[in-house]
């Protein structure tokens, strides 16, 4: 009895160094695969990536009480690829001239949008609000009719 314990105590240790052996191999494996192939880095760029575009987020008002202006111009600034995020009524509706409010430092995404609806450069406001998620607030005036949309 005494031999079997040694044969079968020996087997176990055996067995042990083995596996023992085995999982130093792969971990070995898995530094040299760490070493070859790095992880890619998650990090964002400090500048924009080329292939995103520049969009600029416009709220549009009516501001001279024509029904239904705001949502046509909505839609039609959407198909034209601006992204508007909110329109509705401006807080009245006497609003002659068609105005274009900035509401960031960069202002020349107002000119953008009045290069596109042929409004004068003098019709820009800029109102610089951090609260303000929005880029731009088009006012649309009794004039609409002469824009280019």
């Amino acid at each position: 009895m005494g031999e079997q314990k040694k044969v079968t105590s020996g087997l176990l240790i055996n067995s042990l160094l083995g596996f023992s052996g085995l999982l130093l191999i792969i971990l070995l494996l898995a530094l040299a695969a760490r070493i070859y192939y790095p992880r890619l880095s998650a990090e964002r760029t400090e500048k924009d990536p080329v292939l995103i575009s520049d969009i600029i987020q416009i709220e549009v008002l009516n501001g001279c009480g024509v029904p239904g202006l705001a949502n046509r111009y909505t839609q039609t600034l959407r198909s034209y690829g601006f992204d508007v995020v909110e329109s509705g009524n401006f807080d009245h509706f006497d609003v002659e001239n068609t105005i274009i409010i900035s509401r960031r430092q960069n202002i020349d995404h107002a000119r953008r949008l009045a290069s596109a609806l042929n409004i004068s450069p003098d019709q820009i406001l800029r109102e610089v609000s951090d609260e303000y998620f929005l880029d731009l607030t088009l006012i649309l005036g009794r004039d609409h009719e002469s824009l280019n949309l």
